[in-house]
């Protein structure tokens, strides 16, 4: 068969979405398939079985297709953690820190990378969904580009480009995505995905003939929108989440505000809490006064002491002191932890300037960055009871506890190798506590801990399903919209 690359005309089309769903139809089909994304620019990543870092996005996508997620699947992740500046993270492991400048000055070494990897996954399966980067037309990057059709020449894929009729323009974006493109690459698209339409389909039948004429390729498909399916966002915060809702938190609702850092890092630590009728969260960039939320959480940061000076200059400190005055539960997770704490000192200049921030102080905790990032997949429970945790930590940080305060979780392992340490603190009113867990409220026994917490009484009334019944939800919704024949054939299964 031949391999598949899944492009877009822009950012935040619907590119990951759509490669997840076709890695769970193809799987289902009993396809041998993995997902590749050559290079990946997210804070949202994720640690595999054997304790490499890759995008969050290759995760969803090797779940979806039924295999273990490996570093080949993403090979190349930029983590910004400055407006013009990311930590490389090659192969599964922290390469460098590079500016912009830097880092598309020349690109050979990281696309060479990248097509170790992409070769490594071609030996092991018969089949590669390929997720472009972005919009694969950035003509003045386009010699510099080795994530949209470099990759699908050096893979000898055919390619599918995806379009976003729900942000207009659908003939535009994909009439001038192929205006500009070499014609040697442009013969390599095989036919377009119109995502996330709105309203009746038929009355898009006349769209799908222009599309058709402008494009000389099919329209594979019109995807509707949906909600409701559980399926982890891609790179970034989803255009769609409010940021600063106006009004006051609804009264009849369990109501969680999440800070929105500058440098925010895997905001799907809090996904899981959309499918409950009954909790709410709010992400609160400008402060604002925090009566009515039952709990406050400073979430996953790429550049902590960055986002702990951003919080200090908008007066947040000042907001969350009175929070904590009147009783309200703080929690940190990872970087938010480390901003809870009393100082965060990175004297080797990780994520910056060397140096060391005071920092919030509201547990009795004391933070160093290292050199050498921890990347484990972690599982134990709550300090001396009986409520698993489970998660996975990516953090340069390590933090001791330097004052009166105690272990919020107790590790069991680590990689699967067995440990006896702890993880994360509990302020002794157990009002506030921090954990390096990311993804811990994915699991049901911390979830509902820590809305009874919020709410004692609190009755869970979650539509949430396992990941598989998801993936299959997923697969379904694509299949009974998309011309899988024309898709087959152009991949060459009969």
């Amino acid at each position: 068969m031949r391999n598949l690359a899944v492009f877009g005309t822009a950012s935040d089309v619907g590119k990951s979405i759509v490669a997840t769903a076709l890695c769970r139809i193809f799987s289902n089909a009993g396809i041998d398939v993995a997902p590749f994304k050559a290079q990946n620019m997210s804070n949202n990543s994720g640690v595999t079985p054997d304790g490499l870092e890759i995008g969050r996005a290759q995760i969803v996508q090797a779940e979806a297709a039924c295999v273990v997620p490996t570093a080949d699947m993403n090979p190349v992740l930029l983590k910004p953690n400055t407006d013009t500046g990311a930590q490389v993270v090659l192969q599964g492991k922290v390469s460098a820190n590079r500016s912009a400048r830097d880092y598309f000055g020349n690109t050979v070494p990281w696309a060479e990378a990248a097509f170790k990897s992409l070769a490594n996954l071609q030996r092991q399966h018969d089949l590669l969904v390929i997720e472009g980067a972005g919009s694969c037309a950035e003509m003045n990057l386009y010699e510099r580009d080795f994530v949209n059709f470099r990759t699908a020449r050096e893979a000898d894929a055919a390619a599918i480009l995806v379009a976003d009729i729900d942000r207009g323009g659908v003939f535009a974006q994909v009439a001038g995505t192929l205006s500009v493109i070499p014609p040697q690459d442009r013969v390599m698209v095989k036919g377009v995905i119109v995502n996330r339409f709105r309203g009746d389909a038929t009355l898009f039948d006349d769209g799908i003939r222009i599309l058709e004429e402008l494009a000389g390729v099919p329209v594979l498909g019109v995807i509707p929108y949906f909600r409701g399916i559980a399926i982890d966002a891609e790179d970034a915060v989803p255009l769609e989440t409010i940021v600063d809702p106006p009004g006051s938190p609804d009264p009849d609702k369990i109501s969680i505000a999440v800070i929105y850092f500058p440098h925010i890092s895997n905001f799907t630590d809090f996904a899981v809490f959309d499918h409950y009728d009954k909790v709410e969260v709010h992400y609160l960039h400008h402060p604002k006064h925090l009566n009515g939320y039952q709990a406050v959480i400073l979430p996953g940061s790429k550049n902590v002491r960055g986002d702990l000076d951003w919080m200090f200059s908008l007066g947040w400190d000042k907001r969350l002191k009175e929070y904590r005055r009147s009783g309200g539960i703080i929690a940190g997770i990872c970087g938010g932890y480390q901003m809870l704490g009393k100082v965060i000192a990175d004297p080797h200049g990780i994520e910056g300037s060397a140096g060391e921030s005071s920092a919030l102080g509201f547990l009795p905790v004391e933070t160093v960055l290292l050199k050498e990032k921890k990347l484990f997949n972690t599982k134990g429970c709550l300090f001396n009871e009986a409520i698993k945790a489970e998660g996975y930590e990516i953090h340069m940080g390590e933090s001791r506890l330097v004052g009166e305060g105690l272990p919020l979780l107790q590790v069991s392992a680590r990689n699967n190798l067995p440990s006896a340490d702890t993880d994360g603190v509990i302020s002794l009113d157990g009002k506030v506590f921090g954990t390096y867990f990311h993804g811990i409220f994915d699991g049901r026994g911390f979830r509902e801990w820590f809305l009874h917490l919020l709410e004692p009484g609190f009755v869970a009334d979650s539509s949430l399903q396992d990941k598989d019944y998801e993936y299959d939800r997923l697969a379904d919704h694509f299949e009974k919209h998309l011309d899988m024949d024309a898709v087959y054939g152009i991949i060459g299964r009969d």
